[in-house]
């Protein structure tokens, strides 16, 4: 075992935050640049919603597929190859979109994106948290996700001070080429070195669920990270649609909602690392996130959001509440052994954003379009049964603060 002499401002931690900026503008600017991109391309306003569902739930889709692709070759045959290969895919993928001529283009070369996308998470919170020793592992990876998180907040800005939508893909893409070039200075983890020479399974993804404990973990590890998805798929990216129906307005902007949203996100996911170190406990920082987020949506379905300046604000606070998508990947990295660990740490997360097709079907096309309830009770119900699920999972989760992460799963 080589000894460890990362700290959190490390290479290795800077490099990955950057990847995961990249990764972060190229996954939200879609949400950014929505209805200009969506009519330019042709769509209405009737067909609008229809359309744009279309495009993010095929992006979704990819970064659960390229979950699984991304995490099985980080455990064969590296973490590196993984942040190398992601980067060229989606790089390509972000190219390619600025030239789309129609939504099914629109649509696929999301997808092709999110495959792509779906690797750098995963293999760099794995990564930092192997390079980096266990009691400050989750600051780092909270540096990592904090800094990554910012990215929403530049595509915003991006799209702002060029107007063109096509230009920020083509931004996102060299993004991603110049950061391979960061990417050479990174050095594989000495723990998947050790395990590369030892004659066991790596990257079997059907271990994950041969084994009835070791699926309960990966489950349970993925259910208590919905609410992110919630709030950032449903409210904060619909929020131009549930001003307009809770108080009139036609003037949000859900393109700013999520620039506040992720700004919020960002200051979180930093503050997580360091509550968590605080209480010694990744699940005392998560419960108190959960409260928070509680809060929030009791209140962003209240009669205090009735203008557009609560609507932000609400937005933001629910973002806050949310940030804690790095203890939650670094619980998922934490719970399985090295040669399985990029396999998990890099599915979990995209596992939560690929749930966001089915939590989209439950909200519009079960209680809206088949059972006609309006926007909000739909919501409002929807959110209860995903912060009912993430909370019964939360209970039966394992506290992974002082694992020592030098092991196999046989």
């Amino acid at each position: 075992m080589t000894e460890r002499k990362y700290g959190v401002l490390s290479i290795p931690v800077l490099v990955a935050a950057l990847g995961y900026f990249v990764d972060i503008y190229d996954l939200l600017l879609f949400t950014i640049v929505k209805k200009p991109s969506m009519v330019a391309l042709g769509a209405t306003d009737a067909s609008i919603l229809a359309d744009s569902t279309k495009v993010i739930n095929w992006q979704m889709t990819g970064l659960l597929i390229g979950g699984i692709l991304w995490g099985v070759l980080g455990d064969k045959k590296g973490r590196l190859s993984v942040l190398f290969g992601s980067i060229i895919l989606y790089s390509i993928a972000n190219f390619i979109t600025a030239y789309v001529t129609n939504v099914d283009q629109y649509a696929w070369c999301r997808f092709v994106a999110g495959l792509g996308l779906a690797g750098e998470l995963g293999a760099g919170i794995t990564l930092v948290s192997e390079l980096l020793p266990k009691d400050k592992r989750g600051v780092g990876t909270s540096m990592v996700a904090g800094i990554g998180l910012s990215g929403a907040v530049a595509a915003y800005f991006t799209f702002k001070l060029t107007g063109d939508w096509r230009m920020c893909y083509k931004i996102g893409g060299a993004l991603g080429v110049l950061l391979l070039f960061l990417r050479v200075a990174v050095a594989e983890s000495g723990m998947f070195n050790m395990v590369k020479e030892q004659k066991v399974s790596r990257g079997n993804f059907f271990m994950l669920f041969n084994n009835s404990a070791r699926f309960k973990k990966y489950l349970l590890a993925i259910l208590i990270g919905l609410p992110t998805w919630f709030v950032i798929g449903i409210l904060v990216n619909q929020s131009d649609r549930f001003a307009k129906a809770m108080f009139g307005s036609s003037t949000v902007d859900s393109g700013k909602s999520i620039m506040f949203a992720y700004a919020a996100i960002s200051l979180g996911d930093m503050f997580v690392g360091l509550v968590s170190q605080y209480f010694k406990s990744r699940k005392k920082a998560l419960m108190l996130y959960y409260g928070l987020c509680i809060i929030g949506l009791l209140l962003f379905f209240s009669s205090y959001n009735n203008s557009d300046t609560s609507m932000y604000a609400l937005c933001a606070f629910l973002g806050f509440s949310t940030g804690f998508w790095a203890i939650f990947v670094t619980m998922g990295a934490e719970h399985f052994g090295t040669n399985l660990r990029a396999t998990a740490a890099t599915t979990i997360p995209n596992m939560v954003r690929g749930a966001l097709p089915l939590i989209n079907m439950l909200f519009l096309d079960v209680f809206q379009k088949t059972w006609g309830w309006p926007l909000i009770q739909s919501a409002m119900v929807t959110g209860s049964i995903v912060m009912a699920i993430t909370l019964v999972a939360f209970y039966f989760t394992e506290e992974t603060y002082h694992k020592d992460l030098n092991f196999i799963e046989e």
